[in-house]
């Protein structure tokens, strides 16, 4: 079981050009995109936050639940869901104004526990600026690593909600040692400083730097330095892209039963531009989308599932490019 942790909220997306373009309600937030790629993909995964009452909050519990994603964790409250505007640039990228002033994801508290069986917990995005949320979110990546389970950050910088960024960037500093595999921008990179070796020296076994169309690059401890290019694609936006590399990441790396320090280690070269190529097939396939919309997977095949081989076969759409099938993934042993 993959869990993640953070806000669900509704993306306002604009239909057309000018400041009064129409706007479309979609599901949405970091950790939300990231737990429904993740069920798309078919990992086990639960999804930990709180939600609303409101009709909106309904509508992001049913995706969840059609997901295939476990919502027991979440907790629920009166407050409205939070709204990010997003605006397009001419690229398709996507930058966000948000509304999250007495919203109800903001308000989350420290949970009792997690589900049996979890294997990993994925944290990042606006829950881990926005208090009184924030400091439990923060508790529970602490907890959740003192215990040995493999955690995953994607701070996912949302540079208007931060008031003060050297105390963010000084907390960010204060989360690496409870951090297992650190995932982020070159934009965020740039935005908080540092360097991934300066990173790896902190905490976390590896660090996944992603370039957009340009690929991805992961540092390991040993000096190690895995890059891939990105994946050609008519880009309709790019949000959720980003998003889907986490899942894919941990999706990957749960399939090689590489969830921890020394897994991720042994990769090697081999491994690593597998889980990248995987990594980036599945960002492109969400960019060449209209929203938050992730692949579906390439799931195991129950009846040919076995210990000496794994099978694997896209179980839907049907029309997905050729490029989203490598004979490099999934691993076999």
């Amino acid at each position: 079981m993959i869990v993640v942790a953070g806000e669900a909220l509704i993306d306002l997306v604009p239909q057309g050009t000018g400041a009064l373009a129409a706007l479309r309600p979609a599901l949405g937030g970091g950790p939300y995109n990231t737990a429904v790629a993740l069920g798309r993909l078919g990992s086990p995964v639960a999804f930990c936050s709180r939600v609303s009452h409101d009709a909106f909050g309904e509508a992001l519990l049913d995706r969840l639940r059609e997901t295939g994603v476990d919502v027991s964790p979440v907790q629920r409250g009166a407050e409205p869901t939070t709204l990010a505007v997003a605006s397009l640039d001419a690229d398709g990228s996507a930058a966000y104004s948000f509304y999250v002033d007495g919203t109800a994801d903001r308000l989350f508290s420290l949970p009792a526990g997690l589900p049996s069986g979890t294997r990993a917990v994925s944290f990042g995005t606006c829950s881990l600026v926005l208090e009184p949320g924030a400091s439990a979110y923060e508790e529970l990546l602490r907890e959740t690593a003192a215990r040995g389970v493999f955690t995953a950050l994607d701070p996912n910088i949302r540079a208007g909600l931060i008031p003060d960024p050297d105390a963010y960037r000084a907390r960010f500093k204060s989360w690496l040692p409870s951090v297992s595999l650190l995932k982020l921008s070159a934009e965020d990179a740039e935005w908080l400083g540092g360097t991934p070796g300066e990173w790896l020296a902190a905490g976390p076994a590896a660090v996944v730097v992603t370039r957009g169309g340009d690929g991805l690059t992961a540092f390991t401890r040993d000096g190690g330095e895995y890059t891939v290019p990105g994946e050609r694609v008519e880009v309709v936006d790019t949000i959720g892209a980003g998003d889907t590399v986490n899942a894919a990441l941990l999706h990957g790396l749960a399939a090689r039963d590489a969830l921890g320090d020394a897994a991720l280690a042994a990769l090697g070269p081999d491994g690593w531009a597998g889980l990248l190529g995987f990594a980036a097939r599945a960002a492109a396939v969400t960019c060449s989308r209209a929203g938050a919309e992730p692949p579906s997977a390439l799931r195991p095949c129950s009846s040919a599932w076995s210990s000496s081989r794994r099978a694997w076969r896209p179980s839907w759409p049907p029309s997905w490019p050729s490029w989203w099938r490598s004979p490099s993934w999934p691993p076999r042993p």
